[in-house]
């Protein structure tokens, strides 16, 4: 029989997981294996190996990998990255420095924001002068330039952003010195705003100039290592990298523009989540992740997650505003610190749990690699909820005696309290904790959790979602097939997709159509070779969009526009498009005819690949489902209670399960509550109705 194998891989904080898919047969395999934090690409190889081995497959066969990682945000939050110089128009240099006005806590009278990645002496000015309309006011000064790049080479830069006052209006002046630097620094990666955020804010854009070049040089090297292991085992095909839009790119313009990967992982997530949704018939939804090391939530409206066109990197607690910016479009996710590796402890008499985890080394004190802190995982283990002979399906065994001396030691002695109580409460807390940022991404859009449906996936989540569920007030959750990899699913569920924008600010009463029809077909002539580089086969499709606001204002609401020419014929339908978004979004709309400006013009671009085919997916095996009961604790029931627990891949279409009640696969484990009940449907899905009350 014919095969052709895809191959999926997200890199997490404590556990990397695999999906081998055959897209003829439509078999899955799944795998997951713990990271190698100081070489990411060794617990790659080693998990590849075993999944490659139980499918019987070899490397050589596999006809496309993609993979998902947030190394970029990490390289940003552990500030990591390149040494990095920033190379900017005369009397700017101060910019990264002065920020935004905006405070994001108004209590905070000694609040600090976030330093800037580079220091004020690694910024060199230059004299030049680029209008608004793109107008050259003062000529670059070519000696000047020369200078700015040798200073870059005497301070050891090993990369180099450029961002001149509104070069996305007109880029010369940065072309001229990128050809510069190919003779002063000729292996120094330069970037340039009007490539990587040819949009009009100047902080931003240069900050997310400087982000870029600032991860390049790891990035670039941590993909290049990782493609030539994938070689040396045989691999020869493509190597795709999932984007922060949720599209999927090659892993060459990945390398080149690796802010667009920054936190890709978790993209691929909510991407699975809107196809689970879609099988199911829930077109909104709230996609939960929750991993080793954090736990995402994401808004998923009309089958599509939301989606923001500035992600924030390393919020100071979970408050907007108070990250380092970047502009690229992504997936509007929250993520907290607050995953099985989470650490608990006490600080002045109280319980805290996370943000700070014990990631995969040393882990959990039950994994018995060293680590001493009691964690989230530590007290599901002591609870009940995880099996300590099942763990990864039984290839790690857990300590269920250093669980319990850990969580005695730190939390139960500290508190006056039983060990159970102790882990009760640490589950407690971090499910609380989780319950906000469910709440920023539904409450805070203006919708009702209660009349969403919750789809819960990771190596955690489906431990924790029904009593989400519970408190939040949703009546039914999904747990996908496969949920314990949910996100390397994504990775193959996910089209190739770029996002483009030029800033061209006009007044949509006279606007110039045909120098924004102009706009248009460059932008399409462009995301047209990024698709065709891919080499990917399928149906392309185009969006439009554009950024506009009533005038006067500051900020703008993206609307749909029109396909084909523009004119002054589609002034009414934008008019109307832009009424209904913002009628949505502030509860009402100005009179039609208000004047309307737009800033940004914008396209989407895809080619829809096949999606993993669910329904031929799911591995029922005959025999029985029931596996040993063992007591789990509920405290609806009073305490432990002796709790049928059942092998999942042993639950065939149509089954039913009433909790209470333990579901187990080997990537992670689900709990049903006394009164849920759940039903396996055709795709494999496990949908849950949630019964009783928080």
């Amino acid at each position: 029989m014919t095969t052709s194998w895809r191959l999926g891989f997200d890199i997490g904080g404590t556990f990397t997981d695999f999906v081998l898919q055959d897209v003829v047969t439509g078999a899955v395999f799944v795998g997951k294996e713990l990271t190698t934090p100081r070489d990411p690409s060794e617990g790659v190889m080693r998990g590849l190996a075993a999944l490659l081995d139980a499918a019987r497959v070899q490397l050589a066969e596999v006809e496309q990998i993609v993979h998902g990682t947030t190394l970029g945000a990490n390289l940003v939050i552990e500030r990591r990255g390149a040494r990095t110089f920033l190379v900017t128009t005369r009397g700017f240099r101060d910019l990264l420095e002065i920020q935004r006005q905006f405070r994001y806590n108004l209590n905070d009278f000694f609040l600090d924001k976030h330093p800037p990645l580079i220091s004020r002496d690694q910024v060199v000015e230059v004299t030049e002068r680029v209008l608004a309309d793109g107008g050259v006011h003062v000529p670059l000064d070519e000696a000047e330039a020369r200078a700015a790049l040798a200073a870059c080479r005497a301070g050891r830069a090993e990369a180099v952003a450029v961002a001149f006052l509104h070069s996305y209006a007109n880029p010369a002046h940065e072309r001229a010195i990128q050809k510069l630097a190919s003779e002063i620094l000729p292996l120094v990666p330069v970037v340039l705003s009007s490539d990587v955020s040819p949009q009009y804010r100047e902080y931003e854009r240069t900050n997310t100039t400087v982000v870029n070049a600032y991860i390049t040089p790891r990035f670039s090297q941590y993909l290049h290592a990782l493609r030539a292991r994938l070689e040396e085992g045989g691999f020869s095909r493509r190597l795709y990298v999932m984007q922060n839009n949720g599209g999927i790119a090659t892993a060459e313009t990945a390398a080149t523009f690796p802010v667009r990967s920054l936190d890709s992982g978790p993209a691929a997530g909510a991407i699975l989540a809107a196809h689970i949704g879609r099988l199911t018939g829930h077109q909104d939804l709230i996609a939960f992740d929750m991993g080793g090391t954090t736990a995402k939530a994401a808004l998923v409206e009309k089958a599509v997650p939301a989606s923001t066109d500035q992600l924030e990197i390393d919020l100071i607690g979970m408050r907007k505003g108070s990250g380092l910016p970047v502009q690229v479009p992504s997936v509007d996710l929250v993520e907290i610190g607050a995953g099985g590796g989470s650490r608990a402890r006490i600080e002045r008499g109280l319980l805290r749990v996370g943000p700070d985890s014990a990631g995969a080394d040393p882990g959990p004190a039950c994994y018995g690699l060293g680590g001493l802190a009691p964690t989230v995982t530590d007290a599901n283990l002591v609870l009940g909820y995880l099996d300590a002979d099942f763990f990864l399906g039984g290839a790690r065994r857990l300590d269920v005696a250093a669980a319990t001396a850990a969580i005695e030691t730190h939390v139960a002695k500290p508190l006056g309290v039983s060990v159970v109580e102790a882990a009760w409460g640490i589950h407690q807390l971090v499910t609380l904790n989780m319950e906000g940022a469910i709440r920023v991404v539904s409450i805070g859009r203006g919708k009702d959790p209660r009349s969403l449906a919750c789809v819960t996936f990771g190596g955690a989540g489906p431990i924790h979602g029904a009593r989400l569920a519970r408190s939040l007030g949703v009546a039914r959750v999904i747990v996908p097939f496969a949920a314990g990899v949910a996100s390397a699913l994504g990775l193959l569920t996910a089209d190739a997709r770029f996002d483009l924008a030029r800033t061209f600010v006009a007044a949509l009463g006279a606007a110039p159509w045909e120098e924004i029809n102009a706009l248009y077909e460059t932008m399409e002539a462009d995301g047209a070779a990024q698709i065709a580089a891919t080499g990917l086969a399928g149906q392309w499709r185009t969006r439009r969009l554009a950024e506009v606001r009533y005038a006067g204002q500051g900020h703008e609401l993206s609307v749909e526009i029109p396909a084909g020419r523009l004119g002054p014929e589609c002034l009414a339908a934008i008019e109307r498009a832009h009424a209904a978004v913002y009628a949505e979004r502030y509860g009402y709309a100005e009179a039609p005819g208000t004047p309307l400006e737009a800033t940004n013009w914008k396209l989407e671009i895809s080619c829809v690949v096949p999606a993993v085919a669910m329904a031929r997916a799911v591995p029922v095996a005959s025999g029985n489902a029931a596996k040993t009961p063992r007591p789990v604790y509920f405290p609806e029931g009073g305490g432990f209670i002796e709790c049928p627990v059942h092998d999942r891949y042993h639950l065939a279409p149509g089954v039913s399960v009433t909790g209470p009640a333990v579901i187990e696969e080997r990537e992670t484990t689900v709990i049903l509550l006394p009164d849920d009940q759940g039903i396996v449907d055709r795709h494999g899905n496990l949908i849950i109705e949630i019964g009783g009350s928080a």
